[in-house]
């Protein structure tokens, strides 16, 4: 196996998944989104602090990083090396996806904190396994619709993807995959269920001045 292919495909990926969106669009603004709401540079933080404009747009960009780390490793290494017979196509997309999340999460450029991964996560499975986006992606609608916490609706689809791949009989390294996905954006999210438990939680459209209220309300 041409292991150094894959790991170049998944520094790829990493270093355009490391393009802090956020970031960049609090700083044009004149913001450093690190110092306002819960700090985070991911989409939420941003729609609450600079609009839903920003917030959409965030959200987009962060979705297209994961999408064009995932795909373009697929595309172009065979071409560059001329080794299409060699290499697996799904095991380049694999790689330079998982980069482009851990480059969102991790960012080199903001001393490796970074997002949560969600938009990141989903850019990349909607190139690999779209139907089991869909799916995820109702799931987090209707948790949303019913709780108004993005955290709570995010954990619950990262939870059943890895279920909903293995449902559509995706293959071993794409349920591992979307195992791994799924555990990394629980675990970015695990301030957001210390705040749930204290009752510190904000959900959607709340101002962060407000009280929060019990999840069952």
């Amino acid at each position: 196996m041409d292991w150094w292919v894959y790991a170049a495909a998944a520094l790829c990926g990493y270093l355009l998944g490391s393009l802090p969106t956020g970031y960049l669009v609090g700083k044009a603004k004149g913001v450093d989104i690190r110092a306002v709401g819960s700090g985070n540079i991911g989409a939420t933080n941003v729609l609450r602090a600079l609009g839903k404009p920003a917030g959409a747009f965030v959200l987009l960009m962060d979705a297209l990083k994961g999408a064009l780390g995932c795909w373009l490793p697929r595309v172009a290494v065979p071409k560059l090396l001329s080794q299409e017979g060699s290499l697996n196509p799904e095991l380049l997309s694999l790689a330079g996806g998982l980069g482009a999340i851990l480059g969102h999460n991790y960012t080199c450029w903001l001393r490796f904190k970074g997002g949560k991964g969600v938009a990141t996560s989903a850019g990349v499975l909607l190139v690999l396994m779209p139907r089991a986006v869909g799916v995820c992606l109702g799931l987090w609608l209707l948790v949303l619709a019913a709780t108004r916490y993005v955290s709570v609706a995010s954990v619950a689809a990262a939870v059943a993807l890895p279920f909903v791949v293995w449902a559509w009989r995706g293959s071993p390294a794409m349920v591992i995959l979307s195992a791994a996905v799924g555990g990394l954006v629980v675990k970015r999210h695990r301030t957001n269920l210390q705040r749930l438990v204290a009752g510190t939680e904000h959900r959607l459209g709340q101002q962060p001045g407000q009280p929060s209220q019990p999840i069952d309300q």
